[in-house]
């Protein structure tokens, strides 16, 4: 393919794979949207390895494929041979967007390079010592330090976007609160999945859900502060539908809700939209 049919190819995977960042992602111009795409999908890329449930795919070989994945994507050049052979002995249980790294890679705008693949070495390193560690939150802390390789580095990832091609600048702990508010929130909804399905949990020792819904809201209002500082449209637009639906889940939540209705959902998107 060509990078026009191969950017067309992408967005068809980012569709598939999440539609709830694919429609934001669309309110981006030209090479920002690509380089927040292309992030995108090579973040879901490794996450698809971290969360991978089948048996065959142990927390271990999690470890030591996510950690060569890492180490991988520090080299100038990314050699795609190398990393299918890092993915060789759990290939067949990937989805696509896994397999194609090299693909989302080699669509990475001029200038953005650095930027997004740092930021994926450093979530899969630390992803990585996750799954060494069995996913085992106890503390606070742990609790900062998993949602901070998950999400609150691609607030910062977002934020260094926003400098390379609009000038904009944030402020980190903020943009970190915005990744870290939208995670919580998918957290307090995952709880009894997490559990059921995966065994694992990410609530401190001690903590009841009002523990996390007031850890939720502080890093809400951080989010909320961090959009003051976003001064072009298309930007904002951006970031405000992810931090609505967020503060409209937590409310629903709150209320004994499992989750947003689907039409609560479509409602928020044309209201962004409309504004």
């Amino acid at each position: 393919m060509n990078d026009k049919e191969l950017l067309k190819d992408a967005m068809r995977v980012l569709k598939a794979t999440s539609r709830t960042f694919y429609i934001p992602i669309t309110f981006l111009q030209k090479d920002l949207k690509t380089a927040v795409a292309t992030a995108y999908l090579m973040m879901r890329a490794i996450d698809e390895i971290e969360d991978n449930e089948n048996p065959e795919v142990t927390n271990d070989i999690k470890f030591a494929i996510l950690t060569e994945v890492s180490s991988l994507l520090k080299e100038p050049a990314f050699n795609e041979q190398k990393y299918l052979d890092i993915l060789e002995p759990i290939k067949q249980y990937m989805p696509e967007v896994t397999i194609r790294l090299g693909d989302w890679i080699r669509l990475i705008p001029n200038g953005a390079e650095n930027i997004v693949k740092n930021a994926t070495s450093e979530m899969a390193e630390g992803m990585g010592k996750w799954a060494r560690d069995n996913f085992q939150v106890h503390t606070k802390e742990d609790l900062d330090d998993y949602t901070y390789y998950v999400a609150g580095l691609v607030g910062v990832m977002l934020s260094e976007l926003w400098e390379w091609n609009a000038g904009i600048k944030t402020d980190r702990e903020l943009a970190i609160g915005y990744g870290r508010g939208l995670q919580i929130v998918n957290i307090l909804r995952n709880q009894q999945e997490d559990m059921e399905e995966r065994g694992v949990s990410f609530v401190p020792d001690g903590w009841t859900k009002a523990d996390l819904f007031k850890y939720a809201e502080e890093n809400l209002d951080k989010a909320d502060r961090y959009m003051k500082d976003i001064n072009k449209r298309s930007i904002t637009l951006f970031c405000r539908l992810p931090l609505a639906l967020a503060h409209k889940t937590l409310d629903a939540l709150k209320q004994g809700k499992e989750k947003m209705t689907r039409a609560e959902v479509e409602q928020t998107v044309e209201e962004i939209q409309a504004d």
